[in-house]
Formats: structure tokens, C-alpha cells, sequence
């Protein structure tokens, strides 16, 4: 992506989960052992789906125009896609219903007052917002702590993609999974380019990826999509070292395309004792840099 070409993301996104699906795993018969192509056939994927196969190969070369709800839902259900896959399925076909626009730029995103207010009453554990291109937008005291390897990069906003994949060392360092981090930074990005095919700063921020990292390239070729969700996050941080965190990743109905990211821990864990240790050295460093700028006054 520079930018985006419809038919190719259609093209490559339908024949990528076609290829990983064997027709055992799909209930039908491999007739003969020598098969020319990895996964399903077109011919069956268009029959476990109930369309033609004309009508198939059509689709597969990129015209989802016109096609209804009932027949993507028997595509993603043909394919076996997840969640995130059918969503973004959906997301094409709408892109190809629609008139193709000119690229745009997203108006700037500021956060409200009164959402730095909610992160700022959250004392115990880091907090912060982000959009879909992984800009942080807000931070409390103890994320900023947290991921302050992270706002190193002097650029704001500082961005957690450029972090995985143009500072790979530090990132290796910092993410005890980096491998899996990465995927999902790549999957999410991919998510969010179907959502928003025409966004500036998506665009420009793939571009740079894609030039300066293989394996970015890499994962971005895959094709593989993932949804905002809650799970775990390890990471060493150089202060206070191993932090197992649970992660709850919090749409802003308010605020389309923004995430709440809250991070903590059970009660009486190291982690959660880290966090605590982490939370002292945050508001040491908070008041040393308060004495310093009424020093300087």
C-alpha cells in the first residue's frame, strides 16, 4: 500500500484464506492425491458456498459489487473466516458499492479535556487512548511511565507500529512476544485500511513501514486481519523489568475509531507489585521535573 488498489485487496485477501483451507478441514472429498492448488479449489469453494462458479471466480477477481449480505455470510462461512476476516470481507464489499473518492486527510484528532480527566483519575494503572493507525493520543501518568520506551521516538504523536517495526531492537527488548506483537500491529493496520481506505496518515504510515522494514512487508502481505481485543501483554520494562499485564481494549462510542487501553494486574502478584514500584518512580520522576521547571523559573 502506498495506496490501496480495491480488486487487488479482494483478489489477494479471498484467494490467501481460500489457500489455507484443505478440503478435509472443509468436509469434502480430495479426489486424487496430486492437486495443483494449495487449499480449495474456486469450483469449491463457489459450491459450499451455494453460488455459481462464474459467479465465484468473479468475485475472486476483485467485483463484490452488488453482492448481498446472504452471500457474503455464506463466503465467510465457505472460508471459515473469524470475526475480524468477515468484518473486513464486509468492509470491501461496502468499498465496492461505493463511489471511489478522492484520498483524503482525517481532520486532526484531539482528545477532550474531559477524557484526559477520566485517564488522569486512573492512578493504578496505565491508561491511554489510541486510534486506528496506533497514534497515542493521551496517556496517563503511570502509561507514560510504562511506555516510555516507546515516546523515546521525539515524533508525536508517538506510534506504537513505528516503535515494532523501526526501532526492532528496542521493541525486541521491551516486548517479551515480540513476534506475535508485531503480527497483530500488522493485522490491525490491515483492519483499519479496510475501514478507511483513503486515510492520509494510514497511507503515509504503511508507505513508511513498508520501506523501511522487510518484516513489516512480510506481515503485511499476508493479509491477515485482526480486531482491537482484550488479552495479555508482557513486556520487560527497564525499571522495574517483567510485567505480565491484562489488557482491556475499550471502543469510545463517543469517539469513533478510538480505544481505551486499561492495563493491570490481579492483587497481590509480582506484577501487580511492579506496578506499584513503577507508580512511586513515575511520581518521583512527576515532582523532580516540577522542581526542576520552578527551579528554572
Amino acid at each position: 500500500m502506498a495506496t490501496t488498489d480495491l480488486r487487488t485487496d479482494i483478489r489477494e485477501f479471498l484467494s490467501s484464506r481460500r489457500a489455507r483451507i484443505t478440503p478435509e478441514q472443509a468436509g469434502l472429498p480430495a479426489y486424487g492425491g496430486n492437486r495443483r492448488v494449495k487449499g480449495l479449489r474456486r469450483e469449491e469453494v463457489a459450491l459450499l458456498a451455494g453460488v455459481s462458479v462464474d459467479y465465484y471466480v468473479r468475485i475472486e477477481r476483485g467485483s463484490l459489487a452488488g453482492a448481498s449480505d446472504g452471500v457474503l455470510d455464506a463466503l465467510a462461512s465457505a472460508l471459515q473466516l473469524d470475526e475480524a476476516e468477515r468484518d473486513h470481507l464486509f468492509h470491501l464489499a461496502r468499498r465496492s458499492g461505493a463511489p471511489s473518492g478522492p484520498r483524503r486527510r482525517r481532520p486532526a484528532v484531539t482528545v477532550r479535556s474531559t477524557l484526559q480527566q477520566v485517564l488522569d483519575a486512573i492512578t493504578d494503572a496505565p491508561a491511554w487512548i489510541c486510534n486506528g493507525r496506533y497514534d497515542v493520543l493521551a496517556m496517563n501518568q503511570l502509561a507514560r511511565a510504562l511506555y516510555s520506551p516507546v515516546l523515546a521516538d521525539p515524533r508525536r504523536p508517538a506510534n506504537t507500529a513505528r516503535f515494532v517495526y523501526l526501532a526492532p531492537e528496542a521493541a525486541r527488548d521491551f516486548f517479551v512476544d515480540y513476534d506475535h506483537i508485531a503480527g497483530n500491529v500488522a493485522a490491525k493496520l490491515r483492519m483499519e485500511a479496510g475501514r478507511n481506505p483513503h486515510d492520509e496518515e494510514l497511507i503515509a504510515l504503511v508507505g513508511e513501514l513498508s520501506t523501511c522494514s522487510e518484516l513489516f512487508r512480510q506481515r503485511w502481505a499476508s493479509r491477515d486481519v485482526r480486531l482491537h481485543r482484550s488479552g495479555r501483554k508482557r513486556v520487560h520494562h527497564p525499571i522495574v523489568d517483567r510485567l505480565d499485564l491484562d489488557v482491556e481494549s475499550l471502543e469510545l462510542p463517543a469517539e469513533p475509531g478510538l480505544h481505551l487501553n486499561v492495563y493491570t494486574a490481579p492483587t497481590g502478584t509480582p506484577t501487580a507489585d511492579n506496578l506499584a514500584l513503577l507508580a512511586s518512580w513515575a511520581a518521583t520522576q512527576q515532582t523532580l521535573a516540577t522542581e526542576l521547571e520552578a527551579h528554572d523559573g
